[in-house]
């Protein structure tokens, strides 16, 4: 590609010249949905406002009643003042819109949400001012141009395209070389035994609370009780007034109850949730939370885990011969599906 971003021609433009009209999505509640399986990737993509996961909430299990949106529709959330391409069809929540134009690329597409985005820094679009569909309409945003000054959409295709190429080739290298430092495989006849919660941490405290109205713009993550984004509910800048925990697992005691992940990074808690801490390594700790999740199973919204029940709680261990944990065994699995998987990744890029 002779061009490059630096040297292309940049041109103004109204976003209703480029994509057309906004459309108001209908929208649907969750309370009113059945939600289906992540595990499976069977459903229909249920977009919101939340300016994560692309705008996704879960997958909802198909119905007939649905009024899908087109797929390669770039979808627009009213507070989150965010712009997402959709890949899928789709149905969405309250206060959400989208454009769709049938003549250009997926490429295309791609190159002009981030353009989009680009355009809201410093807008101040969000909470109390929301980015609703007619005020979308009448934005500008700059995009590459021809010598005759229309869009250069051959541009952003062939950019997006060769962007992606140099990607894919940066992952399958990483990958490679990965596998090789993993292990390939485990003993199939490993023993078992049960241990309490509290002998296996050394440290085990519950978040504390902040409400929304308190939390503070920033970028620290703030876990509390969703099953989703590793439990991370939020990015704040409050760092006083807070319990803050890293390198451990947080576990939902109420909200989600049970969901449980690995915190490698400093983290701000709810009180929505409980740090487990010990000198682990990641793949231990991994480990013991696809354990720890099994607990979902056990309580609900109405029977939380409070530090009483928690006290009390035991989880199925691997064992030395000695009858200890055997962290050397939890650590190689959990490299195994890493390899695993990682295969598998390798196979669908190529």
């Amino acid at each position: 590609m002779a061009k490059s971003l630096n040297t292309v021609k940049w041109g103004e433009f109204t976003i209703t010249n480029i994509l057309g009209d906004s459309i108001n999505s209908k929208a649907w509640h969750s309370k009113d949905l059945e939600f289906s399986n992540f595990d499976n990737n069977i459903g229909i993509p249920y977009i919101t406002r939340t300016s994560l996961n692309n705008g996704l909430y879960g997958l909802v299990v198909p119905n007939p009643k649905y009024i899908l949106n087109p797929a390669n529709s770039i979808s627009l959330g009213a507070e989150n003042a965010q712009y997402f391409l959709q890949p899928f069809r789709f149905i969405t929540g309250n206060k959400m819109y989208y454009y769709h134009r049938d003549n250009l690329s997926l490429e295309a597409l791609k190159f002009i949400v981030v353009c989009l985005n680009k355009s809201l820094n410093g807008v101040g679009f969000g909470f109390g001012l929301g980015l609703t569909g007619t005020r979308s309409d009448s934005r500008k945003l700059m995009l590459p141009i021809t010598n005759t000054g229309e869009p250069d959409y051959e541009f952003m295709e062939e950019y997006i395209k060769e962007r992606e190429a140099k990607l894919k080739e940066q992952y399958k290298n990483h990958v490679k070389a990965r596998v090789a430092e993993l292990i390939k495989e485990i003993n199939p006849a490993q023993k078992w035994d049960d241990f309490f919660i509290s002998d296996i941490f050394t440290s085990i405290q519950r978040g504390k609370r902040l409400t929304k109205e308190k939390q503070t713009i920033g970028k620290i993550p703030y876990v509390s009780s969703t099953s989703l984004n590793n439990g991370v509910d939020n990015f704040i800048g409050n760092d006083t007034g807070v319990r803050i925990f890293q390198d451990c697992l947080s576990l939902a005691n109420s909200g989600s109850v049970g969901s449980c992940f690995y915190e490698p990074f400093k983290f701000v808690a709810s009180d929505h949730v409980t740090h487990l801490k010990n000198n682990y390594s990641k793949y231990t700790y991994l480990f013991l939370a696809c354990l720890l999740n099994r607990l979902s199973e056990k309580y609900n919204f109405n029977r939380e885990i409070n530090d009483d029940r928690i006290s009390r709680e035991k989880i199925l261990l691997p064992v030395t011969p000695k009858g200890e944990p055997d962290y050397t065994y939890m650590e190689n699995y959990m490299k195994y599906l890493e390899q695993k998987k990682l295969l598998e990744y390798l196979d669908y890029i190529n």
